[in-house]
């Protein structure tokens, strides 16, 4: 039996109890789509959309055309959750990302909306091949953050383009790339890429593996740190192996029969307004926010609540930094103090039996001793007993105790 070439999974994760992803690998198509829900819905959203594209699973006479089908799934599905909201009202605000490659030949056609992502390796690199249509990503494509930045940034989970919730148009890149043997063609949810670097992700990719556990590695990794998000893998493989003959397969929401029941509420569409009040969030525990700003204002107002928090995290870090620094001069000072209590007889550099205050450490370039008595007798006039013990040094409460013990050496035989 031959190894089948393209696999999917789909989990839950380890703190949400529903799973809204859906996901599916078949003959041509590789999909994925990551729900977002009001009241209820986004396990309903991401399995309608998704059964609507894995219809476009057939073959093509050109990557642009099976682009341009599976696009047109998508808006199909979109016109669907439409409909579905009209008649269970319940469902008001639900929607979904929608990401999928169809393989024709050596290309791929490629569609894509929302913040799930497709990947491709190859020889050892891994490339993001879509663009996250989020607010972050504008941020980034302005020049006004870095990527890095944007991994961290509050507004993060902030989607600007997704099917269904307000969406009656919805604009769908779509593209087509070329695929040569060899490649690894993802597909995923932010399950896994949030919480899964892409250097990792890569290492993954490149142990070689087949394809069901390859899939199997990356959901266990997301898994492995902690995984709050439901998160969903689909992975096809380019081989000369490749043909109609994979079973097709579905998982998460698209999986069972929908239901139209409703849910409490694990992700939420916002307004602006309740965005721009929306406290930050941890990365442990991200929401999937949509909005579509109706000017660039909004975005304006958005992007001064960045500088803002940006003037607040430097200050923030320059009290912090300068009570750390007033916490260390304060234990510094105290602990000298307290060496400065203490006295030891020891000897010198000439062989002089001295009375220090302090004690015996160095801590860098700052000594703790300093020579407080000279006493007038050389080491070498000591008993050997007397001798061992000086040049050890001879601990002292005080300086009249450590005269005392003076005394003690020079009546000593």
């Amino acid at each position: 039996m031959s190894t089948p070439l393209a696999a999917a999974i789909s989990h839950v994760g380890r703190i949400r109890t529903e799973n809204q992803d859906s996901g599916y690998a078949g003959a041509h198509l590789c999909f994925v789509a990551d729900g977002m829900g009001g009241h209820a819905g986004g396990d309903v959203a991401s399995a309608i959309v998704t059964r609507r594209a894995r219809e476009a699973d057939r073959e093509y006479a050109s990557a642009k055309e099976a682009a341009d089908a599976l696009a047109q799934a998508l808006r199909e599905g979109n016109d669907a959750l439409q409909q579905a909201m009209l008649e269970h009202p319940e469902l008001s605000g639900m929607g979904t990302t929608g990401s999928g490659i169809i393989r024709v030949g050596d290309t791929m056609g490629i569609a894509h909306i929302g913040d799930s992502r497709i990947y491709r390796y190859r020889v050892g690199a891994l490339e993001q091949i879509s663009t996250d249509h989020t607010f972050v990503q504008k941020l980034v494509d302005a020049g006004r953050i870095t990527r890095e930045e944007a991994e961290h940034h509050p507004r993060r989970n902030v989607v600007m383009r997704v099917l269904g919730n307000v969406e009656t148009n919805p604009e769908i890149d779509t593209l087509v790339a070329d695929a040569l043997p060899g490649d690894r063609w993802l597909v995923c949810s932010d399950g896994l890429s949030s919480y899964v670097d892409e250097e990792r992700i890569r290492t993954i990719l490149a142990q070689g593996l087949d394809t069901p556990s390859t899939v199997q590695r990356l959901v266990n990794e997301s898994l492995s740190r902690g995984a709050p998000d439901n998160v969903t893998v689909v992975l096809c493989d380019i081989d000369e192996r490749h043909s109609s003959s994979i079973e097709p397969t579905t998982v998460g929401s698209a999986a069972a029969p929908i239901s139209y029941e409703a849910v409490e509420p694990e992700r939420t569409s916002v307004s602006l307004g309740q965005l721009l009040l929306h406290p930050r969030q941890s990365r442990m525990q991200p929401a999937f926010e949509h909005f579509e700003p109706e000017s660039e204002e909004f975005l304006q107002e958005l992007l001064a609540e960045q500088r803002a928090m940006r003037r607040k995290r430097r200050i923030t870090w320059s009290v912090g930094a300068l009570l750390m620094i007033a916490a260390v001069v304060v234990v510094s000072t105290m602990f000298y103090s307290w060496t400065q209590d203490r006295y030891f007889v020891g000897v010198d550099d000439a062989g002089q039996v001295v009375i220090y205050q302090g004690i015996q450490q160095q801590i860098g370039p700052f000594v703790l001793a300093t020579e407080v008595e000279q006493t007038g007798i050389a080491v070498d006039d000591l008993s050997p007993f007397n001798q061992r013990n000086v040049e050890q040094t001879i601990s002292a409460p005080s300086l009249e105790a450590a005269q005392a013990v003076i005394e003690r050496l020079e009546r000593s035989p």
